[in-house]
């Protein structure tokens, strides 16, 4: 039975119940036998019309908050219903009802502001961005990505990444660069991937980011670097070696020609070689900075790498402080050269702190399950420039070519590592930290 027929029935009933005494009272008395049905024939139609009426009051409030509870499932949250107070049990329902059409009503509106928000930002940045389901078939692109595809996005919705040309974009590992040649472009992309869930399902986005124009200018302000350090070398040995030829042609054609002008010949003349081989010396520098080999990887005792290169310091003692029994994958000559320049570096520089001989390095390292972490420490005058000491062919020593850390660093870097100088900054001198990844 419906809810309507169950109440209709029970009001019925009491009614019909009520309404016992009265018929018994009616047939106990006087009146004739047709006065008594019409009267039972009255009361009954009167207890039904009272159900009825019941039972449509009861109906329609329920009825009321079903059309309103429907109208918010439709997403219509503008219904309110009447009759809502506090204090009265079905006031407080339709109270509580409106309540919820409101704030279904702010959240909406949220969530369509978070939206558009989200689309503008999408739209303007310059990075092609894809969201893939579980069937590798695209469900949303952004302006970039139909501009990278040359295709409109009702023409890339529903697509497979094997149809775009996207699919060893979704495999493999992120973050990494990839060289990928599409409709609106092609060069060198950095690829990143993450996910995020629609109504309950998993779906991939990629970003794909344009790396072409950001290398082309880097490479433009390296040559723009190199030309001015190479400009800057050659000019200080070409200037004194072309001011002291013109002296030497000015003093051969002399006539007579004084008496000590072999002397100031000869002089001349080692000037001349002094700067030809500074010059040959920095050639030969930066050949070596262009032409660092591969490392050719194998697994390295750090223990026995760090006794080997101690040993071959022959100035001053350097303690070797240890650490654990570790093992690395490196190419041991290349990191053998990387430790012998920064702790030549650091006996260098605790020499010219300490003449006497009695300054102090010490090497050390540590290590966890990613990283080993080897720190070379000096009580040596520090660092001038923090930010210089890795760029190219600067130099603080007299004779220093100006590659040493430079190379240090791209041995480290080869290595998936990295190579940091900082000053201590409770005593003197300065520490290197060399960070390599275990495996």
């Amino acid at each position: 039975m419906r809810y309507e027929q169950r109440i209709f029935l029970l009001s019925l009933t009491a009614g019909l119940i009520g309404s016992v005494p009265a018929v018994v009272l009616l047939l106990a008395s006087d009146y004739s036998a047709g006065t008594q049905v019409t009267v039972i024939v009255l009361l009954v139609l009167v207890a039904l019309g009272i159900a009825s009426s019941i039972a449509g009051k009861v109906a329609f409030p329920l009825r009321t908050l079903s059309n309103l509870i429907g109208a918010l499932r439709e997403g219509d949250y503008s219904m309110r219903a009447r009759g809502a107070r506090h204090g009265d049990a079905l006031g407080e329902a339709i109270w509580e009802v409106n309540a919820l059409a409101a704030s279904l009503r702010e959240q909406r509106l949220g969530a369509i502001e978070a939206t558009a928000l989200l689309r503008k930002v999408l739209a303007q940045i310059d990075v092609a961005m894809f969201g893939f389901d579980s069937d590798r078939r695209l469900h949303l692109v952004n302006d970039s990505g139909r501009r990278l595809l040359a295709r409109t996005e009702e023409e890339l919705i529903g697509c497979r990444a094997e149809e775009l040309g996207l699919a060893e974009c979704l495999e493999g590992a992120t973050p990494r660069l990839i060289d990928l040649a599409c409709p609106g472009g092609s060069g060198r992309w950095e690829l990143r991937r993450g996910s995020y869930r629609e109504r309950g399902v998993s779906h991939q986005l990629l970003f794909l980011s344009d790396l072409t124009r950001t290398l082309h200018e880097e490479e433009r302000r390296a040559w723009e670097r190199l030309i001015r350090t190479l400009r800057h070398e050659v000019n200080n040995s070409l200037t004194p070696i072309q001011s002291v030829a013109e002296s030497l042609r000015t003093l051969i054609d002399r006539w007579p020609r004084p008496d000590d002008w072999d002397v100031d010949l000869q002089e001349g003349l080692a000037i001349i070689a002094e700067r030809s081989e500074a010059l040959d010396r920095f050639i030969g520098a930066y050949s070596r900075l262009a032409r660092l080999p591969q490392p050719q990887f194998g697994e390295v005792d750090v223990a026995d790498l760090f006794r080997r290169v101690v040993g071959l310091e022959m100035r001053m003692p350097v303690v070797v402080e240890g650490g654990p029994e570790v093992s690395v994958q490196g190419d041991r000559d290349q990191l053998e050269q990387l430790l012998i320049n920064v702790i030549s570096n650091a006996v260098e520089s605790s020499l010219l702190a300490h003449p006497a001989g009695d300054g102090r390095v010490a090497v050390s390292w540590q290590a966890d399950a990613h990283e080993l972490r080897a720190c070379i420490d000096d009580d040596g005058v520090g660092l001038e420039n923090g930010t210089d000491a890795f760029v190219p062919f600067y130099t603080s020593k007299e004779h220093g070519s100006g590659i040493g850390l430079t190379l240090c660093r791209q041995i480290a870097e080869a290595h998936a590592g990295t190579l940091t100088l900082e000053n201590h900054l409770d005593r003197p001198g300065c520490r290197a930290t060399l960070r390599l990844p275990l495996t």
